[in-house]
């Protein structure tokens, strides 16, 4: 997930992005599996936390955001191309590889998609969350989230905004969260808590279309279409908001702080996100859920391996240096004029040379 300035790299943050993008990876693969009781069950224990992390991430990455031109282009840069961009991309292969019809582009995103559109959003509101009382401000969020439920099905496929008001009060959760109490995360008595918390989480999941069904965790069905009332479906959301926050908040307290090759990789999230589902389609027009309806045995682990092996194809850096073209093209040349530039200095003044090099690593 793009964050709106360089800040010094955290190989806690680092790896707890790759960890969940990895997770989004293998979530989205798991769609192709059949619904047998125990892949059932997985998909609803990993989608009640898994997102709700992810947006935490993206919200206290996003702290600094503010209207000034540098921040405002670095979103069309890095948020709003991007989705442009993979938006014609996906549009293309579904049409000419899967075949399927396509209605409202850029306006219903995607699959994959809805992300940044939520991200653009999100990123706007910033300053105004941020010029609110922490605890106010996730209320207030709160119950926007609560309210979202309420929409028509049309109004809410416009730009995925019924994920974009559902997610929000874990963005803005994330808004809120310094630096400092982040570290609350990461004490040893902690990490106890966290895995009892998440194993909580998977005895839920057992019950889970009991009381809150698969898609109540995607956050993108108004209460009606689920056979809700308005009260039902606020409550019913309110809990899933509260398991979804106290679960990702569980997991992100278990990842390790220990630098690493997987941590290295935490710099491609958006690479790996945005790429992985032409593959997990073209898994789907090749047949891949055939397969595994036939083979339920082998079918979960397989998808498990090659979800978690193409995220850590994506992210390696020679694939996601040269991918990173189409996904930040105008950061890709804006480094190219910036190197043409400093080779420019070096050429006239060479005694420059070795502070260049050091930029140049430190980038």
């Amino acid at each position: 997930m793009p964050s709106p300035q360089r800040i010094a790299r955290d190989p806690w943050l680092d790896n707890a992005k790759m960890a969940l993008v990895t997770l989004v990876v293998i979530g989205h693969a798991w769609e192709l599996l059949p619904p047998d009781e125990l892949n059932s069950r997985m998909y609803d224990f990993l989608y009640a936390w898994h997102m709700p992390a992810f947006v935490f991430i993206a919200g206290y990455l996003t702290r600094t955001f503010d209207y000034s031109p540098e921040r405002l282009w670095q979103l069309v840069r890095t948020v709003v191309v991007p989705y442009v961009v993979f938006e014609c991309l996906l549009a293309l292969f579904r049409l000419h590889v899967g075949g399927e019809r396509l209605e409202d582009l850029f306006t219903d995103p995607h699959w994959p998609l809805w992300f940044l559109a939520a991200l653009a959003c999100w990123r706007l509101l910033t300053p105004l969350f941020l010029a609110l009382p922490a605890v106010l401000a996730v209320l207030v969020a709160v119950l926007v989230s609560l309210a979202a439920g309420t929409m028509d099905a049309d109004t809410v496929r416009f730009l995925d905004l019924a994920r974009v008001l559902g997610f929000l009060p874990f963005f803005v959760l994330g808004l809120h969260t310094t630096s400092d109490r982040l570290e609350l995360l990461r004490g040893p008595a902690v990490r106890w808590q966290a895995g009892a918390v998440l194993g909580g989480v998977w005895l839920l999941s057992a019950r889970s279309d009991d009381l809150a069904g698969t898609q109540w965790l995607y956050y993108s069905v108004p209460y009606a279409d689920l056979g809700a009332t308005d009260t039902e479906g606020a409550l019913t959301r309110l809990g899933v908001l509260a398991v979804g926050g106290a679960a990702g908040l569980a997991f992100l307290a278990l990842v390790p702080r220990v630098d690493g090759w997987f941590t290295r990789m935490g710099s491609a999230t958006l690479v790996v996100y945005l790429c992985h589902g032409f593959v997990v389609l073209g898994l789907g027009y090749a047949g891949f859920d055939d397969w595994a309806a036939q083979h339920p045995a082998q079918a979960l682990p397989v998808t498990v391996v090659v979800g978690a092996l193409l995220a850590i194809g994506l992210a390696a850096r020679p694939v996601a240096r040269r991918l990173e073209l189409v996904v930040d093209p105008f950061g890709h040349a804006e480094q190219q004029v910036q190197q043409a530039v400093e080779l420019t200095v070096v050429a006239q003044d060479p005694g420059t040379l070795p502070a260049m090099q050091n930029q140049m690593a430190a980038r």
